[in-house]
Formats: structure tokens, sequence, C-alpha cells
């Protein structure tokens, strides 16, 4: 009888390891990977990025609905190209970075919409307000990685979203700065070793 309890443990715990290796936590690789958006100004759209953030991709390869993000940015980085804007965009009017250091990102669902497309809704905080929204995103896919990523999986992704600034309480710049933000994000992770 302790035999055969022994193999039922044995087989108990080889599933759970089994379960458990489904899934795979990919950190974001800032150093190929952007993350973007536009903003109107008049009647162009003038682009941006953030250049400071990180973040982890936990993919359940076994139910991709089951896999999560979460994702940190550092407003203090805003790049647009134009140093003087940018050291405005840091103030009290727009992101408080005195007061607010980061944008946080955490996923709450993940729906398959299509081959390798997914609505990733998430509680997005900025300027402590946090409000859901939804991400398009596309998985591109992961191989084993070469060179200086041997011996891990590396993969890759494309999201967008579109939300209103005002609903965070950044709504300084009206109307001449558009209240609708386009966000592009293209991320590449690979799993911690």
């Amino acid at each position: 009888m302790k035999y055969i309890l022994s193999l039922l443990a044995l087989a108990s715990g080889a599933l759970l390891t089994a379960a458990q290796a489904e899934v795979v936590v990919y950190q974001i690789d800032p150093n190929h990977s952007q993350v973007g958006f536009k903003v109107r100004h008049f009647f162009n759209k003038v682009p941006g990025k953030f250049t400071d953030f990180s973040g982890e991709i936990h993919v359940d390869k076994k139910d991709m609905s089951k896999s999560k993000v979460k994702a940190s940015i550092k407003p203090k980085s805003i790049d647009t190209g134009n140093s003087d804007r940018d050291e405005h965009l840091t103030e009290d009017d727009y992101f408080n970075i005195t007061e607010f250091e980061a944008i946080e990102f955490e996923s709450t669902e993940w729906k398959k919409t299509g081959d390798n497309k997914y609505d990733v809704t998430g509680n997005l905080t900025m300027l402590g307000v946090t409000k859901p929204v939804v991400l398009e995103v596309t998985y591109l896919g992961e191989q084993e990685g070469i060179g200086p990523y041997e011996g891990l999986m590396v993969n890759g992704w494309e999201a967008t979203t579109v939300f209103d600034r005002s609903d965070w309480g950044l709504d300084a710049g009206g109307p001449i700065v558009g209240d609708e933000v386009e966000v592009v994000l293209d991320i590449q992770g690979h799993s911690k070793k």
C-alpha cells in the first residue's frame, strides 16, 4: 500500500511540475522594444515614445487566455523629439513626475479574437487614477535565442490601443492638444534565466 501511495505522490508531483512548466515568464527587453504614441496638435498627429520601461509577460502555453502581463513606464523618459516640450510634459500640468513616478499596466483578461490575436484588458494607472483599457494584441511567435540570448526563448508582440487622456485627469493643452491618444507597442521578450 505504501508503495502505491508513493507512486501516486510521485505521479501527482510530476503532473504538477508539468503544469507549472507550461507557464513561461518573459522579461520585456527595452533594447528591442518600443512604447510609442501619437497625439493631435492642431491638425496633425505628433509622435512620441517612452524610453524607460520594464515588465513581465507570463505566457501560459497551454491556454493563452490565462496569460498575464504587468508593465511599468517612467514618464520622465518621454521623448517627442523636442527637449523643451519633453521637459514641459513632465511638469505638474501634465505627467507631474515629482508626485507620480510611474505609469502602470496590469492585465485582467486575455480574450482570443483570431489566429495569434487577443484583446488584452487591463488596468492602466496614471496620475493616481486607475481605469481599464483594452489592448489589441498580436503574438508574433517565439524561438530559441542565439548569441547573448543563447539558452533563452525570445518572443515578439505588437499591440495598439486608443484612449482619452482626460479620463485620467490629463487634460492640459486642450483643445490645441487632442484628447485622444493612440498607443503603439512593439515588444520583444526573453525568458528569465
